[in-house]
């Protein structure tokens, strides 16, 4: 499966637009916000209201979700469906996917730390991302100019590729865990409820950071959109490799997170586009 993943992140590479980044990095206010609210804000709401209300398995699964990337695709697809900021939002993907490997380990040692008995290895888990996620991007992206002919043509190809991966990921992560999921369901339709509050929220307050910063409307839809997003595919390397064996259900919330922002997301954008329409 990891190399299956690698692989969706080299087609990820060659089909990610970078042409105009360097300008739009000049953003530096909205772009080190995101960085910001994605990767330090974020977690540690998740962390402090998880811990309220479910035990170790759980709050350890709302960790991993919480401290992954945000999404490579969906989020710039949402981000144009509402009329908002492309380039900023491709910024924000770029970006927070090279800072958000490197903050992953780190970010999870310190939140998980005291939640359960969890021996985790930084530094390898820092190297497994950096290989797996990271290198197969760049070189999918240096890639991209020598293949720019091919690339149109199969797009929609691409595009079926990735999201099998996804369903394969969801699959997966619910095929060794049909026992303990039945054991545990008391507890499910209270972590879809939470799961449901914790974006609503975490979505207001990215709204609410994009006003402060004063940013225009196109830059507020990608800011609120494209920086609320979680990566489910990281989240499941990250799984996989280091709590599926004493943790099988820690990748249900970040499925039922991924299931969430899609459809929430769906929404908001539709709706965002309906109020740029109007001006």
């Amino acid at each position: 499966m990891p190399i299956v993943i690698s692989i969706a992140f080299f087609v990820t590479g060659l089909t990610l637009d970078t042409s105009d980044i360097s300008l739009h990095a000049l953003q530096l206010k909205a772009t080190l916000a995101a960085m910001i609210s994605s990767l330090v804000f974020i977690p540690l709401l998740s962390w402090i209201l998880a811990s309220l209300l479910f035990p170790v398995e759980f709050i350890i699964g709302v960790c991993i979700i919480a401290t992954a990337p945000v999404t490579v695709v969906s989020g710039t697809v949402m981000t144009a469906i509402g009329k908002g900021n492309i380039p900023l939002s491709i910024v924000i993907c770029v970006l927070g996917n090279i800072i958000g490997i490197f903050t992953i380990p780190f970010s999870l040692k310190i939140l998980i730390e005291g939640a359960g008995n969890v021996n985790l290895p930084v530094l390898k888990m820092l190297s497994n991302l950096v290989t797996t996620v990271l290198v197969p991007i760049v070189i999918g992206n240096l890639f991209q100019s020598l293949l720019k002919t091919y690339l149109s043509r199969y797009k929609k190809a691409f595009s079926i590729f990735q999201q099998s991966i996804v369903l394969l990921i969801i699959f997966n992560a619910f095929a060794g865990s049909e026992t303990t999921i039945r054991e545990a369901g008391s507890l499910l339709p209270l972590l879809f409820v939470f799961i449901f509050f914790l974006h609503s929220l975490i979505l207001a307050m990215n709204y609410g950071i994009s006003k402060f910063i004063r940013l225009d409307r196109p830059s507020t839809t990608a800011f609120t959109i494209h920086t609320s997003q979680k990566t489910l595919t990281v989240s499941y390397l990250v799984w996989n490799g280091y709590f599926a064996n004493q943790y099988p259900l820690a990748m249900i919330p970040g499925i039922i997170y991924h299931l969430t922002q899609m459809v929430m997301d769906t929404f908001l954008a539709e709706k965002l586009k309906k109020l740029s329409l109007r001006q």
